[in-house]
């Protein structure tokens, strides 16, 4: 008995294209090429720098913090003005304009048009426009460091009435610019934004049905349809805060007597802002946490060949948890007296959407179970993702609990809790797909030791920062604070802790230097990579050009015969076989056994 292989939907069957060609603009000059280009790969390679560049100002900002922490009153630059600023700068930075940018705008532009098989994106001047209104966003957001009163301390949630009374640090030019600058940034993602969808639903190559896309597209995709519609929460609050600043209006703003004096307010509602900035703000975390997801799930099928388990759940898992993301706003909101009853109600929704969440890491392991694992570099960046994300959700569980959260809500449990599900493992996967991507976005290798020593580094000093801090988080240490003082109810030997956290936290933040040095260096002697080093079957390692050329493809796109995941086919030649290959049907009853 002999076997012919064949994956399990391939098909020698491709429909015909609907529409012709789109044809390309192709600049002939630097500027037009790199500068003002429309190629998404080029764009997506301005969003990468522009927000690696900002969160490296974040991580700086991070740096001074933990030293006020752990070493308090020692460094007289930081007084509790500058503490409250780095705050709230350092958590809208890294939320918005480094994860959500590098993730939607990077990766998506980079990979979207490739994997569907596109020769760019549907609109690619209006794509070009995103880039630069998200780079006036940021320039404007950096911009309050050097206005009078410096950039606002309201918190990176920018709760009013204290955002622009002015008594807070950056009440005036501060708390404006940053609302502008977001203002800005939500304009020019929605210009992206649209691109994405359009782009997946119409210009997917022949053959490239929904559900043989890889799943990184399904996570861009639908984090993207999330962001369209969150966003505009965020863009009208911001509108409107900004209008009671400068007009005094009262859509926030209640009566307030401040120094003795009655304001000009009256009739505004502090917690409608609060509604309105969470109802952004949860899906927000989706919109990081979904383009994860859908790299890990392809970065673990190509590492352990294995294809990956249970495909069409791990897609409806993605559309499942961005719908219910919408309904879980208000856990975070549980401290502002809502009615007990609204605290049921997203108690248990945030329970629910901890099940599609829960299919995902049951189908990675599954994935992984018995498979020929390879671990290299993205392969570990990948897997301790898995580690921190489970952790970061289990964590989750205690404060989705209303009694629970409203005893931990203003500790430092939560800024772990954030920190590991909202930045510590988004940012292992963006490490991950850099070392994962980066060869076909130069054609050079990074170097395998100095990936290895940067993810272990990372990864343990990860934990020795953020694990500790759960446990303060029990003693009753509050976050946003200052200094402790002379606080009765926490032990001496928190402070030690502190520092300890504060000392893992510059080593961890000093390695990433290591990470920028391997990709400079590897740019320009890094081992050559071949066209597909990792073996993969998706349509990105199949260009004719490494790195691929405006155009991706050559002179004829791709006809994708398969999904996105035949590995370890039995009876095939190789381990893997890529979607734009052709079935063998040339023997009778192929895909089936014969005597």
């Amino acid at each position: 008995m002999t076997y012919v292989p064949i994956g399990h939907d391939a098909t020698v069957y491709a429909p015909p294209a609907e529409t012709p060609e789109p044809e390309l603009y192709h600049p002939k000059t630097f500027i037009g090429k790199y500068i003002w280009s429309q190629d998404a790969k080029v764009i997506a390679i301005q969003y990468s720098i522009t927000a690696i560049g900002v969160g490296l100002v974040a991580l700086v900002l991070s740096w001074l913090m933990r030293l006020q922490l752990g070493f308090p009153n020692t460094f007289s630059f930081i007084d509790p003005s500058a503490y409250l600023q780095m705050v709230s700068m350092h958590g809208m930075i890294m939320v918005i304009y480094l994860l959500t940018a590098l993730f939607l705008g990077g990766f998506g532009n980079y990979l979207i048009p490739l994997m569907v098989g596109a020769r760019d994106m549907v609109f690619p001047y209006l794509n070009m426009l995103s880039y630069w209104i998200y780079l006036f966003a940021v320039l404007l957001l950096l911009a309050s460091f050097f206005v009078p009163g410096g950039p606002t301390g309201a918190g990176w949630t920018m709760y009013p009435p204290q955002a622009i009374l002015t008594g807070a640090p950056g009440a005036g030019w501060g708390i404006i610019l940053m609302l502008v600058s977001l203002a800005f940034f939500i304009v020019g993602f929605t210009m992206g934004g649209l691109n994405y969808v359009v782009t997946v639903l119409q210009a997917r190559t022949r053959g490239m049905t929904l559900m043989r896309m890889p799943l990184t597209v399904w996570a861009i995709f639908t984090a993207t349809i999330l962001a369209l519609l969150a966003f505009p929460a965020l863009f009208v609050s911001a509108i409107m805060m900004t209008l009671d600043l400068t007009l005094g209006t009262s859509f926030f703003m209640p009566g307030i007597v401040s120094q003795g004096k009655q304001l000009g307010y009256g009739g505004g509602s502090p917690v409608l802002f609060q509604h309105l900035f969470w109802f952004f703000g949860h899906p927000e975390v989706y919109i990081v946490a979904l383009p994860a997801f859908g790299i890990v799930s392809d970065i673990l099928s190509v590492n352990a060949r294995k294809n990956i388990f249970g495909y069409r759940m791990m897609v409806w898992a993605i559309v499942g948890i961005g719908a219910l993301s919408f309904v879980v706003w208000a856990h975070h909101m549980y401290v502002s007296g809502m009615n007990p009853y609204f605290g049921f109600f997203f108690a248990t929704t945030t329970l629910i959407i901890a099940i599609p969440t829960a299919l995902k890491v049951y189908n990675w392991v599954l994935t992984l179970w018995q498979g020929n694992i390879r671990l290299n570099v993205p392969m570990l960046f990948a897997i301790g993702f898995i580690f921190t994300f489970i952790h970061g959700g289990l964590t989750g569980i205690f404060l989705g609990n209303v009694a629970v959260d409203l005893a931990l809500s203003d500790t430092m449990f939560v800024v772990a809790h954030f920190h590991m599900v909202m930045a510590i493992a988004p940012v292992l996967v963006v490490m991950g797909a850099i070392y994962h991507w980066y060869p076909k976005m130069t054609g050079r290798m990074l170097d395998d030791t100095l990936g290895k020593i940067h993810f272990w580094v990372t990864f343990l000093g990860s934990y020795a920062i953020y694990l500790p801090m759960h446990y303060l988080g029990f003693l009753g240490v509050p976050r946003r604070y200052y200094a402790m003082g002379d606080t009765y109810f926490v032990p001496d030997s928190a402070q030690s802790l502190n520092a300890s956290i504060t000392i893992a936290a510059l080593v961890v933040g000093v390695f990433q230097l290591l990470f920028l040095y391997n990709l400079v260096w590897s740019y320009f002697k890094g081992k050559p990579s071949g066209d597909n080093p990792w073996e993969a079957t998706t349509l990105e390692w199949q260009t004719a050009d490494t790195p691929p050329k405006h155009g991706n493809f050559g002179p004829e796109l791709p006809v994708v015969y398969r999904w996105a995941y035949d590995y370890s086919v039995p009876g095939a030649a190789k381990d893997f076989i890529p979607q734009n290959e052709p079935p063998d049907l040339s023997a009778a009853g192929a895909g089936v056994p014969r005597t």
